[in-house]
């Protein structure tokens, strides 16, 4: 049987595999010596009383106890918050287009302005109307529902 043949080629890949091979550990090895290799007390950082990393132990005397008890995980039952109470705003339809069904009223109090659509019309409503109406969020933003003429 014939040996296989070792080319130049590999010859110098083996070459240079092994010479990196060394490299890695003369490295290794020099990070060895020249580590400074510190105890664990001169690793552990602490947290003050208002969030920050320090290398200082926290003071006992400031620290805050907590009654397990009273953390709550996940959200309050409705009943366990009372609804509440949703004013009526008032303000006035600066523009309505019954064929598109939607418009826009501005409050009458802080000058901002509602979409309006036409589901959420109680009365009829044109242009300059002044009307009492609720907020609930939409998708872009406050819209104006339960819209009553005044």
């Amino acid at each position: 049987m014939a040996r296989a043949q070792e080319t130049f080629n590999k010859k110098e890949k083996e070459k240079k595999r092994l010479k990196k091979r060394e490299e890695k550990m003369k490295k290794k090895e020099a990070r060895k010596a020249n580590s400074k290799g510190g105890d664990f007390e001169d690793m552990i950082a602490y947290v003050d009383e208002n969030g920050h990393l320090t290398d200082t132990p926290p003071d006992p005397s400031k620290k805050v106890k907590v009654d397990a008890e009273s953390i709550v995980i996940g959200i309050p039952k409705k009943e366990d918050y009372e609804e509440e109470e949703v004013a009526d705003k008032t303000g006035k339809v600066s523009y309505f287009d019954t064929s598109k069904g939607f418009g826009f009223i501005i409050d009458s109090v802080s000058q901002e302005k509602y979409f309006v659509h036409v589901s959420g019309l109680i009365d009829e409503v044109l242009e300059n109307d002044k009307v009492t109406f609720e907020l609930e969020k939409g998708l872009k933003g406050m819209n104006a529902v339960r819209v009553k003429k005044i």
